[in-house]
C-alpha cells in the first residue's frame, strides 16, 4: 500500500484522493500541479454547468470511468472518480460515493493493486453499514451492503484465498436474504459497481463450500440459489424467516467476523462526525473544526489499516488453516440443516433431498437425509456434455420410436448411481428433488438403472427450494374438484417473438368425464365458459383446481409463458402469482409444453411456475413437461385421480403408482378404485409403456 500523505503535499507528489469519509489514496500521476488543478476543477465546473442533476452527473462520470478502465486508461478513470466523489460528498449523497468507492476499487482491482483495493472496497463497506443502520426497513443499503462484500470476496478469490472469499461471500448473501422480507426494495435502480452478479456470486460460494467439503454450508446455499435465481427471473420474490437467516457463520470464522464488526463500527462513528462537519460550510469552519477534519480522515484511515493488516496477518492465516483443515471433518449443527432434517423425518415415507449443481467441468451432487451430515459427491461430467445428453433424453422422450434407455442410462449414472448406496443405507422411498439448470427439463422418474426406470424404485416430489416449502402440511380429506378443459376450437397466440396455433384437446373432454366419475361432484367448466373472469374467484371453493388446457413454459420473461382458457384469454405466469388458493391442495396442469420451439434455456420458467403457484397458496402443482397429444394424459389422470380417491396415498404416491400402471400395463394394482371408471382398465392396459405417455408429469411442492 502507498504511504499516507498529508493535505499539504496533495499536488507537489502527486494526486492523493481523499476517498468519502476521509480515506487516502495515492496515485502518481504524471502531471504538474497546475495542469492537475485546472483538469480537476474545469471538470467539475463543466459538470456544474449542466442541466442534468448532480446525482446524474456522479452516474455519468462513474460509467466513464469504467470505460476508461476497460480501455486500461487507468489515472484518466481514478480522475473521473475523484471528481465523482467530489460532488457526492457536496450533495449528502453517500449511497453513490459508496458506488463510486466500489468502482475505485475495481480500477485499482485491474492493475493488481489488490492492497488499494480492499481499503476502497473497505470503505464503501463502512458507508453502506452506516446507511443500513438508519433504514427502518432492510432495502437499498442492504443491497449495496452485500454486493460491496461479494467485491471484497471476489478479491481475495483472484488472490487465492477462497476461505477468506468465501467468508465475504457469505455476508453479500446474508444482506441480501434480510431484504427478501421487504422485496419491492429489489427494485431500485442497480449502477454497474460490481465484479460478480449476485447468481454469480451464490454460485461462487456454493461452488467454493463444495470444493472445501463443507458440504452443510454448501447444502444451505444450493437452497438459497434457487430463491436468486426466481428474483432473476420473476423480481420482487418474498422471503420468510427462514430465508432471512442466510448462510450461517461457522465458530471457525466468528474472530474475523468480531473483528470486521469492530472495524465498521468504529469507522461509522468516525464517519457520522465527519459527515456533521462537512455539512458546515467551507468558509465557515473553525480552525478547529478544520483539524478535528484532518484527524477523523487519518483516524479512518488508521482503521482501515489495521483490518487490512489483520486479514493479511499470522493469526488470520492459522485460522484461515484451520478451517480449511477442519471442513472436511466438521459435523456442523446448522439450524437451517436440522430443520430440513426434522422435516424430512416426519414425513411418511422415508425421504431425502437431492441438490445437484450444475459446473463447467462438474456435477456436484448433495443428498440431506434425516439420520446423517449431508452427503456430498463430485460427478466429472462438462457442462456441455451434459446439456447434450439432457437433450438427447429430451428428443427421445417427446417420439415414442425412439430408443430412450441410452441417454436415460447415462444420466442415471451420473445423478443417482454416485449416491446409489447412500439411497438404500437410508431405505429411501421418496427423493424430494430440486433440480439444477437444463435438469429442470426433463424428468428423473424416467432415469434408467438398467433394469428399470427410477420411478419403478422412488417416488419423485420437485421443489423450489426447501426453505420455500411446507413439507408437511396435511391435505384436505374431502376431495372437492373444479376440472376445466379446452376441447374444440383454435387460437393464434404469440408466444414470444412468434406465432402458435392451439387447438382444442381431443381427449380433453373424456379425461374430464372420467374424473367426474371417479370423484362424483367435480363441477366440469368447458370452452368459452372456461375463461379467467369467472374460472378464477372460484378455484379456491377446491381441493383440487385441474385444468386441461395448453400451458407453455417458455424461455424468456414471465410473460411468455402462460395458461390458455378455453375461451382464447391467457394468464401469463406474473398473472397467476396474484390468485389468492389457501385452500388449494393441488393444481393439475395436464397439457403443458417446455421448450416450446426446441430451445431450451436455463429453466427459470419452471422453476417459477413451481414458485408461483406456491405463492398463490396452493400446496403443490402437477405439470407437464410435454403434451401428450393422445390417451396417455387420459389413462395416467384417471389411475392418478382413482388412486387419490382412496385416500390411502399421498399425492407423490398416487401419481408414482400411475406411471407403475401405464409402464406395466397392469391396472391391478389401481385396487377397486378402478371400478370408478369403467374404461379406465382399457386404457391403462395399451401401450403405453414408453416414458413419452407417463414421464412428462411432474408434481412440485407439497407431495403429501
Amino acid at each position: 500500500m502507498h504511504p499516507r500523505k498529508t493535505y499539504s503535499n496533495i499536488f507537489s507528489a502527486g494526486l492523493v484522493f481523499s476517498l468519502g469519509s476521509g480515506m487516502l489514496l495515492s496515485e502518481n500521476i504524471p502531471v504538474t500541479a497546475n495542469t492537475s488543478i485546472q483538469n480537476k476543477y474545469a471538470e467539475i465546473t463543466k459538470f456544474s454547468l449542466q442541466n442534468t442533476s448532480r446525482s446524474a452527473q456522479i452516474k455519468q462520470l462513474n460509467q466513464e470511468a469504467i470505460k476508461l478502465s476497460q480501455q486500461k486508461r487507468f489515472q484518466d478513470a481514478l480522475r473521473k472518480l475523484q471528481t465523482a466523489l467530489e460532488i457526492s460528498r457536496n450533495i449528502q449523497q453517500k449511497s453513490l460515493e459508496a458506488i463510486t468507492f466500489n468502482n475505485i476499487g475495481r480500477v485499482y482491482q485491474q492493475q493488481n493493486k489488490f492492497s488499494q483495493a480492499f481499503n476502497a472496497y473497505l470503505q464503501a463497506l463502512a458507508i453502506n453499514k452506516e446507511l443500513s443502520i438508519n433504514e427502518k426497513n432492510p432495502g437499498q443499503a442492504h443491497i449495496a451492503f452485500g454486493k460491496t462484500y461479494s467485491n471484497l470476496g471476489y478479491l481475495l478469490a483472484i488472490q487465492n484465498q477462497p476461505e477468506l472469499a468465501m467468508f465475504f461471500y457469505k455476508h453479500c448473501v446474508n444482506n441480501r436474504e434480510k431484504v427478501r422480507l421487504n422485496p419491492a426494495a429489489f427494485s431500485g435502480e442497480q449502477l454497474d459497481a460490481y465484479n460478480l452478479t449476485v447468481r454469480q456470486t451464490y454460485q461462487a460460494l456454493g461452488e467454493g463450500l463444495l470444493q472445501s467439503d463443507r458440504t452443510e454450508e454448501g447444502q444451505r446455499i444450493l437452497d438459497l440459489i434457487k430463491i436468486e435465481e426466481l428474483e432473476e427471473y420473476l423480481h420482487n420474490v418474498e422471503g420468510n424467516q427462514r430465508t432471512a437467516k442466510g448462510i450461517e457463520i461457522t465458530p471457525a470464522e466468528k474472530p474475523i467476523k468480531q473483528k470486521l464488526d469492530q472495524t465498521l463500527d468504529s469507522a461509522v462513528v468516525l464517519g457520522k462526525e465527519l459527515t456533521k462537519l462537512r455539512q458546515i460550510p467551507q468558509e465557515l469552519r473553525s480552525p478547529q473544526q478544520k483539524q478535528r477534519i484532518q484527524q477523523i480522515v487519518e483516524n479512518q484511515q488508521q482503521i482501515l489499516d489495521e483490518f487490512n493488516n489483520f486479514i493479511n496477518s499470522s493469526d488470520v492465516k492459522t485460522q484461515v488453516e484451520q478451517i480449511s483443515r477442519t471442513a472436511r471433518r466438521q459435523n456442523l449443527d446448522l439450524e437451517s440443516l436440522n430443520e430440513i432434517r426434522d422435516n424430512l423425518a416426519r414425513l411418511p415415507d422415508k425421504s431425502v433431498i437431492l441438490y445437484p449443481l450444475v459446473l463447467e467441468n462438474s456435477l456436484e451432487l448433495v443428498l440431506v437425509t434425516p439420520d446423517s451430515p449431508p452427503i456430498h459427491r463430485t460427478v466429472a461430467v462438462k457442462k456441455a456434455d451434459l446439456q447434450q445428453t439432457i437433450l438427447s433424453f429430451r428428443k427421445a422422450l417427446e417420439n415414442p420410436s425412439l430408443d430412450v434407455k441410452k441417454p436415460a442410462r447415462q444420466l442415471y449414472d451420473w445423478l443417482i448411481k454416485p449416491i446409489e448406496k447412500e439411497l438404500t443405507q437410508a431405505a429411501t422411498k421418496t427423493i424430494v428433488y430440486a433440480p439444477d439448470g437444463q435438469l429442470r427439463y426433463i424428468p428423473l422418474a424416467a432415469l434408467f438403472d438398467g433394469k428399470q426406470w427410477l420411478v419403478e424404485r422412488y417416488s419423485i416430489n420437485h421443489i423450489t427450494a426447501a426453505s420455500l416449502t411446507n413439507f408437511n402440511t396435511q391435505p384436505s380429506s374431502n376431495i372437492r374438484i373444479l376440472a376445466a378443459a379446452f376441447t374444440k376450437g383454435s387460437y393464434e397466440v404469440k408466444v414470444a417473438n412468434r406465432q402458435e396455433t392451439f387447438s382444442g384437446l381431443p381427449f380433453a373432454a373424456k379425461e374430464i368425464e372420467n374424473l367426474a366419475t371417479i370423484i362424483p361432484g367435480t363441477k366440469k367448466v368447458l370452452n368459452d365458459a372456461f375463461n379467467p373472469k369467472m374460472t378464477v374467484p372460484q378455484m379456491d371453493d377446491f381441493t383440487i383446481v385441474h385444468m386441461a388446457t395448453h400451458a407453455a413454459f417458455v424461455v424468456g420473461k414471465p410473460e411468455d409463458s402462460f395458461i390458455l382458457f378455453g375461451n382464447g384469454e391467457r394468464a401469463t405466469l406474473k398473472d397467476v402469482g396474484t390468485w389468492s388458493l389457501p385452500r388449494v391442495d393441488l393444481v393439475v396442469l395436464s397439457a403443458c409444453e417446455t421448450g416450446l420451439g426446441g430451445k431450451l434455456g436455463n429453466g427459470e420458467e419452471i422453476l417459477g411456475f413451481g414458485y408461483q403457484m406456491q405463492k398463490t397458496g396452493a400446496r403443490s402443482a402437477i405439470a407437464s413437461l410435454w403434451a401428450v397429444d393422445d390417451g396417455g394424459t387420459q389413462a395416467l389422470m384417471s389411475a392418478f385421480y382413482a388412486l387419490l380417491s382412496s385416500g390411502k396415498l399421498t399425492k407423490a404416491q398416487a401419481l408414482r403408482q400411475a406411471q407403475i400402471a401405464l409402464i406395466t400395463g397392469n391396472s391391478s394394482n389401481l385396487g377397486q378404485e378402478q371400478s370408478r371408471s369403467e374404461n379406465l382398465s382399457a386404457s391403462v392396459s395399451g401401450s403405453l409403456s414408453h416414458p413419452y405417455y407417463w414421464a412428462p408429469f411432474i408434481l412440485i411442492g407439497n407431495g403429501l
